[in-house]
């Protein structure tokens, strides 16, 4: 196993809530860590920057909201605006990765769960963004095996 890979840090950016999440550094397991609510795309990329330097994170995994045929939307222009800021405050390489059903899946995970009201609003951002990432470095680890 490649123990060289680095902590990354996931991100289920919302104009409301963010949703963080880390994976190990091995790159095998993404877990929820946070959900910030800074106020404003600026001061939340300052603060995503911040946990991702804090945390030591070799690499920033953003979700990018895709339409369910593989085309990107409106909501699309948003991240990457986010995306566009977040670079500005940290030198962390950033990537994108598919969300689509993350949220959805999320929400069924958590009725599953017995979690509703606050309690599941609280935790929804985190877990898609622990979903979004845990697909990315699943993605990534599928990837380098059929390469090599």
């Amino acid at each position: 196993m490649d123990f060289s890979h680095g902590k990354y840090l996931g991100v289920d950016y919302g104009d409301v809530r963010t949703g963080l999440a880390e994976c190990d550094p091995t790159g095998t397991l993404a877990s929820g860590i946070a959900t910030v609510k800074e106020g404003g795309m600026r001061n939340t990329a300052r603060r995503v920057a911040r946990e991702a330097e804090a945390r030591s994170c070799k690499k920033i995994i953003i979700g990018l909201p895709k339409n369910m045929d593989g085309t990107e939307g409106g909501r699309v222009e948003v991240i990457r605006a986010f995306a566009a800021l977040l670079k500005e405050e940290t030198n962390i390489e950033i990537d994108f990765s598919d969300e689509r059903m993350s949220t959805m899946v999320a929400y069924r995970y958590l009725g599953e769960s017995g979690a509703y009201g606050k309690r599941r609003r609280e935790a929804v951002d985190t877990l898609s963004a622990e979903i979004i990432l845990q697909g990315y470095i699943d993605k990534e680890r599928r990837e380098a095996k059929n390469n090599g």
